[in-house]
């Protein structure tokens, strides 16, 4: 089963991820952050990767450490239940239409993280949340999962319907390349033999 853990503990959070690339999108996330948890709970459907993550972070500070580990660790999670990478699709794209809102997601597998974000937001809140903290989430995420991560704003003007189809994006391209290809079968996408 392509199944992981992952804790990471500093001076600043404590978090647990757990993660099934095989599962049905259960989930069952707790950070303290609420919309944060709402934004990972659609990462969880809609990438049909089964998560559990427990957070808890210097919140009367701010929410940055909190969201940015998170990413840290379920990147790093990523990688530990990807193991050899054999046999997956390694791509994903997706466009991803919600109300006003459209985004673009393309990533690769490919151990070689870039991150390139064209999806600003018109409000630098979202309720208490600030909005600059999702683009800190994809970059942690980015960076320890080794993935190139593409994610483009095509349009729209509400910072929720915004963030939401930024994470939702990401989840069916993320589904669509940690999938088993069949045709594969247990051979490494790449021509290098390394991903």
């Amino acid at each position: 089963m392509r199944k992981a853990t992952i804790s990471r503990k500093t001076a600043e959070t404590d978090i647990t991820v757990e993660i099934n690339l095989d599962g049905t999108g259960q989930y069952d996330n707790k950070t303290g952050v609420g919309f944060f948890d709402h934004m990972l709970d659609q990462l969880a459907r809609h990438s049909l990767i089964d998560m559990t993550i427990r957070a808890e972070g210097d919140l009367h500070i701010d929410d940055h450490h909190t969201v940015e580990d998170t990413g840290i660790a379920l990147g790093q999670a990523l990688v530990k239940a990807l193991g050899d990478k054999r046999g997956i699709r390694r791509y994903g794209h997706f466009a991803l239409a919600m109300d006003d809102t459209q985004v673009s997601c393309a990533l690769d597998l490919s151990a070689r993280p870039f991150f390139v974000w064209n999806c600003d937001m018109p409000t630098p809140k979202i309720g208490t949340f600030d909005t600059e903290l999702v683009r800190e989430f994809f970059q942690a995420l980015a960076t320890n999962g080794g993935i190139t991560l593409h994610i483009d704003r095509v349009h729209g003007f509400n910072s929720h319907h915004i963030a939401e189809a930024a994470f939702k994006s990401v989840a069916r391209a993320l589904r669509m390349a940690v999938e088993t290809d069949p045709r594969m079968g247990d051979v490494l996408p790449s021509t290098k033999g390394a991903l």
